[in-house]
This record gives C-alpha cells, sequence and structure tokens, in this order.
C-alpha cells in the first residue's frame, strides 16, 4: 500500500470530516482550527510537532488512541472527544467518566468494563459495540445514540463508593445474562429528558410553580415528569420527558430563571402568586416534599428504579424498568379531574358506568374494577397517612407491576382494550386520576 506524506501541509480551518489519513506521514502539518470529525487516524506516521489548536489532538493520550486503537485501562476522563473516530477501538477498563462523546464513532470498539459514568452520547454510534461489565450511571443516551447490535452480556447501573458498594448489577440474578438484542432494548431511551438539577436548598413550592409555568408558556413542549431523585443532602434531580424537537437549553434556562425569580420573592409576594395558581401547583410541591423528607415511602413503592430492585427479576428486561421514582405525571394544562383515590366511590362509579356495556365485556370490566378495587384498599391499609397525591403514585406503581405479574389482571384488561377500546379504559382508571395513555401503554407492552 502506498503511504501518503503529507508533512508541512496546512489543513488550517479545512473541513475534514470522514477523511481517512490512516498510514499517512503528516509531520508538521497544521490542523488549527479544521474540523475533525470522524477523521480515521489509525496507523498515521511521525503524529507529531502538529498544530492542533484546541482539538482532540492536543491530549497526548487521545493521540496514542486514535493512532493504536487500544488504550486499556487508562484515564480519560471528562476528556472533550466528540466526534472522534473510535472505530473497532480496544477500550477496556477505560475510565471515561464525564467524557464528551457525542457524535463519537464508537462502532464495533471493545467497552468492556469501561466507566461510562456521566458520559455523553447524543448521537454517537455505538453499533456494535461491546459493553459487557461497563459502569453506565446517569450516562447521557438519547433517542439519537445508535445502539444496534450492541453485544452485552450484563451492566452495571452504579460506580461503588465506600458508603454504597452494591454495583446495581442489570439483570439483577448474577447467574443470568442479558440475551442477543436484549440490551439495546432494555437501556434505549423513550424520550429525550430535561434534567433540571437542584441544590443550595431546595425550594419546593418554587420548582411547583416554575414547572406550571413553563408547561403553560410551552404547551407543545408536553412535559412529562418520569423522575424525581434525592441526590445527597436536600439536592434534588428533576427529570422531564419532553416532545420530540424540544429545545431543551431554552427550556432549561427559563426554567431556572423562573425558579431563582420565585425563590427571591418575599412570602406575601409568593401567597398572592399561588393564589392566581390551581390545587395543581399544591399536588406538585407535595411530591417534590415527599421526595425530599419521605423518600422510604417510595423506596417501598417503587420496586424497580434503577437502585431497589425485585427479589425475583424478569430474564427479559425492557425500557419501561429504567422508571424513576416518581413517574407519569404530566404537568397539564387542562382542569385536573381532582379525584381521589381510595375509598367506596370507586366502586359505585365503575358500576354506573358499565351498565351501558354489552353482558360480557360488563362482567370482563366488572371483574377487572373489582381487582382494581382490592389494590386502592390495599394501599388505604398499608399507607393510612400518605396523602393522596402519595396514594395515587404509589397505585400507579402498583398498578404497573401487577399488570406485569397478575396474568389473570393482565388478560382482563388486554381485552377490556380490544373490545372497548380506550373509553373501556376510562371507565376503570378515570375516576381515580391515573393517565390513560400511560395505563394502554402498559397493556400494549404486555400484550405485544
Amino acid at each position: 500500500m502506498t503511504v501518503i506524506n503529507l508533512s508541512g501541509t496546512s489543513f488550517r480551518k479545512a473541513d475534514l470530516t470522514d477523511v481517512d489519513f490512516s498510514q499517512a506521514t503528516i509531520q508538521n502539518t497544521n490542523f488549527g482550527y479544521a474540523v475533525l470529525h470522524n477523521v480515521f487516524w489509525r496507523d498515521v506516521r511521525k503524529f507529531n510537532q502538529l498544530r492542533v489548536g484546541e482539538s482532540y489532538l492536543a491530549n497526548p493520550k487521545v493521540r496514542q488512541l486514535i493512532v493504536t486503537g487500544k488504550i486499556q485501562n487508562q484515564n480519560l476522563d471528562y476528556q472533550n472527544l466528540r466526534g472522534v473516530n473510535l472505530q473497532g477501538a480496544d477500550l477496556q477498563d477505560a475510565s471515561l467518566i464525564g467524557a464528551n462523546l457525542k457524535q463519537a464513532n464508537l462502532q464495533n470498539a471493545d467497552l468492556s468494563r469501561a466507566k461510562l459514568v456521566q458520559t455523553q452520547l447524543d448521537e454517537a454510534n455505538l453499533t456494535g459495540a461491546m459493553l459487557t461489565g461497563a459502569t453506565i450511571e446517569d450516562w447521557g443516551v438519547t433517542r439519537h445514540t445508535k445502539l444496534h447490535g450492541v453485544r452485552c452480556r450484563y451492566i452495571f447501573m452504579r460506580l461503588p463508593t465506600k458508603d454504597d458498594p452494591n454495583p446495581r448489577r442489570k439483570p439483577d440474578n448474577w447467574q443470568e445474562e442479558f440475551e442477543d438484542g436484549d440490551f439495546a432494548d432494555f437501556i434505549q431511551p423513550i424520550v429525550d429528558t430535561l434534567d433540571l438539577y437542584h441544590n443550595q436548598g431546595v425550594d419546593p413550592r418554587a420548582i411547583a410553580i416554575s414547572l406550571k409555568r413553563l408547561a403553560e408558556n410551552h404547551p407543545d413542549a408536553e412535559l412529562e415528569i418520569v423522575g424525581m431523585e434525592k441526590r445527597g443532602g436536600d439536592n434534588l434531580l428533576l427529570r422531564l420527558a419532553t416532545a420530540l424537537g424540544a429545545n431543551l437549553s431554552q427550556l432549561s434556562a427559563e426554567y431556572f430563571q423562573t425558579y431563582n425569580e420565585i425563590k427571591s420573592l418575599a412570602e406575601k409576594e409568593v401567597k398572592a402568586l399561588l393564589a392566581e395558581k390551581d390545587n395543581r401547583i399544591y399536588n406538585l410541591e407535595n411530591m417534590i416534599v415527599t421526595a425530599l423528607q419521605r423518600p422510604s415511602f417510595y423506596t417501598q413503592t417503587y420496586q424497580n428504579k434503577g437502585d431497589t430492585f425485585m427479589a425475583d427479576a424478569p430474564k427479559k428486561y425492557t425500557k419501561n424498568e429504567f422508571s424513576g421514582s416518581f413517574t407519569g405525571v404530566f404537568i397539564s394544562i387542562d382542569k385536573s379531574q381532582g379525584n381521589q383515590v381510595g375509598g367506596p366511590t370507586y366502586a359505585n362509579h365503575v358500576g354506573g358506568m358499565i351498565n351501558n356495556y354489552p353482558a360480557e365485556q360488563k362482567q370482563n370490566l366488572a371483574d377487572a374494577a373489582a381487582e382494581i378495587q382490592q389494590l386502592l384498599q390495599q394501599l388505604e391499609q398499608n399507607y393510612p397517612d400518605a396523602t393522596e397525591i402519595e396514594k395515587q403514585s404509589a397505585l400507579a406503581v402498583t398498578l404497573q407491576q401487577e399488570i406485569k405479574q397478575n396474568p389473570t389482571l393482565k388478560a382482563r384488561l388486554i381485552n377490556a382494550l380490544k373490545e372497548g377500546g380506550i373509553e373501556a379504559l376510562k371507565v376503570l382508571f378515570g375516576h381515580i386520576g391515573i393517565p390513560i395513555e400511560m395505563v394502554k401503554g402498559w397493556i400494549e407492552a404486555e400484550a405485544s
């Protein structure tokens, strides 16, 4: 093969996207301000005395990696590797904590046992990559991350610490492994999320008002709370799903501007602002207070939230099991139904509505309603001091688990949806405030 000699060449400000420099000699070459997206550098010769500006080429470890394709057990924490071509690279045991690998080419790379904690992977291509034994705590994959054909037998959800040595292995059973193709389905997020991290004195009331205002200002963003997690002390991570194409940067900036303004208001001004809002502000505030003050309530209720596990986990795992402590809570700008969870009113309400259905459907709905009524009564007994919003959140999670694990209820709900459509689900769940589309998604996931 002919070796290309590019020594002394100036590529200053050039767009070198997808260029293959493999085996070229590039001593004294100028890459200042050049676009180096997906450039292939494997086996480049005399990779020294370069002008590289502030690109990833400025790091000797990165130059070694892209030339040799090997950098086992090395530390590349917090490095900016955006757009780097690491196709087929050996990254076993590498530490990439906080590294920016957005738009990186990691096809067929070996990331076995790598630390991918908070690693940013938006638009990265991991097609065919090996991830067995990697740690992926808070990694930044999005719907634009390519995970087709990823090879992974097991994964760790947490980086062990002295205080918490449990690495949170998935699958939970250390004797089980993901089957071919399972991991991509398990990990691929349903939506991108807007992550709002609060510290230095979390104000639940200001959060609730700010969220409500953000939803009112951006109805097309379809904001939905999918995670609310206490992070050490009184810090809080609030995670929201958004519509495809929503400007996350703009939403985050606007939210925190409102939040900080409300935090700075005098108590009298905040009360006046609250008087203009409806009761859903108080519901959101209650949820946030619960996350900060009573996390054990949700630890008992949510059995599959990433760091709390069921005793007997199924062999196959889905992305739906990655829900946070609070899930499916829409920040609606429409009028809430305002119904309470529990009590005899549920049976009375459903009983009156199912009379309009044919005999066979009526019996099926009645049987399903009876099981749901039992869940309501069980929650009343288990959490007598919980608020209505806490009970409603607990019911949502309990119901999701029942649909997964109770074949009788699952069959009845599948049949109800098949025969009566969304209106049948409204009969069963509309009165207790569980979002109908969310229940429909659970049922369809089990039916498929």
